[in-house]
């Protein structure tokens, strides 16, 4: 491998923002961890709410560690079987593994889940959905924040997402 080489040193931005996500899943894991605790201690208190909006922060964390994971693939020139889930060269047609047919055009674009599956027994495949992925850097798009009308950069914005809830919780505790 060169030493520049733009794969690279995508697959690398695409891990660190990976490892990035996984940190702010732990951070809201051990926050509803806290307001599951202080609910114990002063039971007129209702976090569920907030507990909820982690929850959902969680849901779209995983979400996009998934993109992610397949994004890694796909730069590897692999792509992931929807029913084997086994990885595949691009160039196949077919599953190596299972034989599954390939949609047409999957050796240029990538699947991204749109939604996590419920349990793996209720639902055989996650919703997902059709992108081109280039040899382009990953982009520094705009996201909200739950329960916020602000706009972030897509590379802070987990990090200040997790300063507002903290934030919140500080002024809710009544320790």
């Amino acid at each position: 491998m060169a030493l520049f080489d733009p794969k690279a040193k995508t697959i690398a931005q695409l891990q660190k923002s990976t490892d990035e996500k996984n940190a702010s899943i732990n951070r809201y894991f051990d926050e509803i961890g806290r307001l599951y605790y202080g609910q114990y201690r002063d039971a007129s208190a209702d976090v569920s709410k907030d507990i909820n909006n982690r929850c959902d922060a969680i849901t779209t964390l995983y979400m996009d560690i998934e993109a992610n994971k397949l994004k890694i693939l796909f730069e590897k020139g692999m792509k992931l079987c929807t029913t084997c889930k086994k990885d595949n060269p691009l160039d196949h047609a077919f599953c190596s593994s299972c034989g599954a047919k390939f949609p047409e055009g999957s050796d240029k674009q990538v699947e991204i889940p749109t939604s996590l599956p419920v349990s793996p027994a209720v639902s055989s495949a996650p919703a997902v959905e059709s992108v081109l992925i280039t040899s382009e850097p990953v982009s520094s798009s705009e996201e909200k924040a739950p329960d916020s009308q602000e706009t972030v950069p897509a590379e802070t914005g987990y990090e200040a997402q997790d300063a507002a809830v903290r934030e919140s919780d500080h002024q809710d505790e009544s320790f």
